[in-house]
């Protein structure tokens, strides 16, 4: 491993995490189960306070009630994923100048666990897939390439960490999607409160096709010194899922959710909008209260 530039170096960082040897095998290790853990546990809390509080969620089918946790514990990445890439790319001029090759001690611990999160996301996908059945292969396409390139950085460690710290910015959409789906499945999709929410989680995917450009013209601007030093098998991951992200899924989802701004139905369980009783929930919600 090539020595990393750090901010502690520069005087500019404290805090307890700088006592971590991320160059340790041990140490990127055990973050990554940290990450891996703390997002399984977000999972399981989820459902443990949803099947207590919820009605809604004591209506849905099994299937339904693991998205539904799933979306939740994406919704908790995604707010710590925006927050990271904001601040990086708006504010952290020490990385951006040097996007090829800087590292500090914060930029490892968030890489390390976002590969324990996309693991996570990666086995959850997976395993639900195989007990209820149906693949959502734009989604595996986009965990896989998420996974393999920050496992790249950690495998190749002398690559610089702040363009992989701005792709994370591309989660600004996750925690809206999170709302969208729930107040959906609880039958409020003709309120207020559903159509602002789904009105600023459209402008967060354009906001993503915008980022991704950037992220074009970043790579373009830097490209020898990306050629130079950043590993093959990064570069390629990198590439190709920035291409997909341009050219499909973005485009895709954005039409998607824009369409369901007109037409609030759930591609996803379309056939699973009721409850056992025929009735949607929010009119078991209404004749309770009535």
């Amino acid at each position: 491993m090539q020595k990393m530039t750090t901010e502690a170096e520069d005087g500019r960082a404290d805090g307890s995490f700088l006592s971590l040897d991320y160059g340790a095998w041990d140490v990127r290790v055990a973050v990554i189960v940290g990450g891996f853990a703390l997002y399984s546990c977000v999972f399981l809390i989820t459902h443990l306070v949803s099947q207590a509080l919820s009605v809604t969620y004591k209506s849905l089918h099994s299937q339904e009630r693991a998205f539904w946790s799933l979306a939740a514990t994406r919704a908790v990445f995604g707010v710590q994923a925006t927050f990271a890439g904001l601040w990086t790319l708006l504010a952290d001029r020490w990385l951006f100048e040097g996007l090829v090759w800087r590292q500090c001690w914060w930029s490892w611990a968030l890489i390390l666990t976002t590969v324990g999160f996309f693991l996570f996301e990666n086995l959850a996908l997976h395993v639900s897939s195989a007990v209820f059945g149906g693949l959502d292969l734009g989604l595996a396409v986009h965990h896989a390439l998420s996974a393999g390139g920050f496992l790249t950085m950690v495998l190749w460690d002398s690559t610089g960490h702040y363009l992989a710290i701005v792709i994370l910015l591309l989660e600004m959409s996750t925690p809206f999607t999170c709302i969208s789906w729930m107040l959906l499945k609880a039958g409020y999709a003709k309120t207020l409160l559903w159509r602002v929410n789904q009105m600023v989680m459209i402008h967060m995917f354009h906001g993503r096709m915008f980022l991704t450009y950037y992220l074009w013209w970043e790579s373009w601007r830097n490209r020898q010194d990306l050629v130079n030093h950043v590993s093959l098998p990064t570069l390629v991951i990198f590439y190709t899922g920035l291409l997909v992200l341009t050219v499909y899924l973005n485009p895709y989802w954005t039409y998607k959710k824009t369409l369901q701004l007109a037409n609030p139905v759930d591609w996803n369980f379309a056939n699973k909008d009721v409850n056992r009783n025929g009735h949607k929930v929010a009119d078991v919600i209404n004749k309770k209260n009535s």
